[in-house]
C-alpha cells in the first residue's frame, strides 16, 4: 500500500505494535515518542526542530519525538504529517525510522496498545466513508487519496473469496469483510501488523483470516480463491519481485486479479516506493501474463487480469 508500510524484514522482527508500554510513551532501541507535556528546557536537550505537530530531539543514539496530537486527530493522515514535516525536509530519513515513529505516535496518543490502534482504525475508516460521501481534494491526505482507490477495488471484487496481498494495516480487507457473501484473507510480510489486524478485526466484530508471507510465496494451493487484489504494492518492489507477485496472484486466483499502482513522476521514498509505472508498463505487464486483461486509469493505474 502507498502508506508507510510495515513490510521490511527489520520491522517484521522488531516492531510489535501491541507490545506493552507506559501511558503516553513509546520506546524502542532507536526511537522514543512521547505525548507532549510541559518540561523545563533545562532538563531536556534543545530541539533540533519544532514543527506544527512535532518536536524533534536526539538523546544519544535515540531519536526523541514529541507530539501534541489528540485522539480525534489520530488516523492514517499521520503518514502525510510525518512525511511533510519531518522526512521531506530531511530532519529524519529511512523507512525503518518512519515505521517506528509512526507506531510511536499512535501508541503514545491513546493509553493502551489496543485502544490506541482501535482509535486509529475507527477514525481512518470513518474518514474513508466520509470521503466516499463527500470527496475532498487529496492534497497531503493519504485517506482522501486512497478512499477512491478502495471504492474502485470494492467495485471490482465480486462476492466470493478474496485474498489481499501486501495488506499493510489492512483497511481494504476490513472494508471487504463488511460485505455479505465475502470471505477475506489478508496477507503481509509483517507478523506484527497481521497480529494487529486480526486483533482489530475481532474488536470490530469482523471475520477475516491473516497470513504472514511474502506476496510472491503464498502458502495456499493453486486456484484457492476467487479474486486476488494487489493494491499499491508493486511500487514497493523491484521489477523481478513485482513480476513474481503477479505470477503468484495468477496462480491463486480462479476468476480475477486486480492490480493498482500510483502514477508518480518519482518514487516516493518516504513511503518505501522504489519504482514508478506508466500505462504502457502496466499494459506490458498484462501482455506478459498471457491472459485476457484490461488497463485503466482512476486515481492511478489499474490492471485487471482474468486468469480463467
Amino acid at each position: 500500500m502507498s502508506v508507510p508500510s510495515l513490510r521490511s524484514a527489520i520491522a517484521a522482527r522488531r516492531i510489535d505494535p501491541l507490545a506493552p508500554g507506559a501511558p503516553g510513551l513509546y520506546a524502542d532501541p532507536l526511537v522514543r515518542v512521547i505525548r507532549d507535556r510541559p518540561v523545563p528546557e533545562s532538563v531536556v536537550p534543545p530541539p533540533i526542530v519544532r514543527t506544527e505537530h512535532f518536536t524533534l530531539r536526539r538523546r544519544g543514539r535515540r531519536v526523541e519525538l514529541g507530539h501534541s496530537l489528540r485522539p480525534e486527530q489520530l488516523d492514517n493522515d499521520l503518514a502525510g504529517l510525518l512525511a511533510e514535516e519531518l522526512f521531506a525536509p530531511g530532519w529524519l530519513s529511512g523507512s525503518d525510522v518512519f515505521e517506528r515513529v509512526f507506531t510511536g505516535v499512535v501508541r503514545s496518543c491513546v493509553d493502551g496498545p489496543l485502544p490506541a490502534w482501535t482509535t486509529f482504525y475507527d477514525n481512518t475508516l470513518a474518514r474513508i466513508r466520509q470521503c466516499w460521501q463527500t470527496p475532498e481534494p487529496a492534497g497531503h491526505s493519504s485517506i482522501a487519496g486512497f478512499a477512491p482507490v478502495y471504492r474502485r477495488t470494492l467495485d471490482l471484487v465480486a462476492p466470493g473469496s478474496v485474498l489481499d496481498l501486501g495488506s499493510c494495516f489492512g483497511f481494504l480487507p476490513l472494508l471487504l469483510a463488511e460485505r455479505e457473501r465475502q470471505t477475506v484473507i489478508a496477507s503481509d510480510l509483517s507478523r506484527g501488523t497481521m497480529r494487529l489486524l486480526s486483533a482489530v478485526a475481532r474488536t470490530r466484530g469482523r471475520t477475516l483470516d491473516v497470513l504472514v508471507c511474502d506476496a510472491s510465496r503464498v502458502p495456499l494451493p493453486d486456484r484457492s480463491v476467487d479474486t486476488v487484489t494487489v493494491i499499491h504494492v508493486l511500487e514497493h518492489l523491484d521489477a523481478g519481485h513485482g513480476d513474481a507477485v503477479v505470477h503468484e496472484a495468477l496462480r491463486l486466483a480462479r476468476r480475477r486479479v486486480v492490480v493498482a499502482v500510483p502514477y508518480e513522476d518519482e518514487p516516493t521514498a518516504a513511503y518505501g516506493h522504489v519504482r514508478c509505472f506508466t500505462p504502457e508498463q502496466l499494459a506490458d505487464l498484462g501482455r506478459r501474463t498471457g491472459r485476457r486483461f484490461s488497463v485503466g486509469a482512476f486515481h492511478g493505474g489499474w490492471l485487471v487480469v482474468e486468469p480463467g
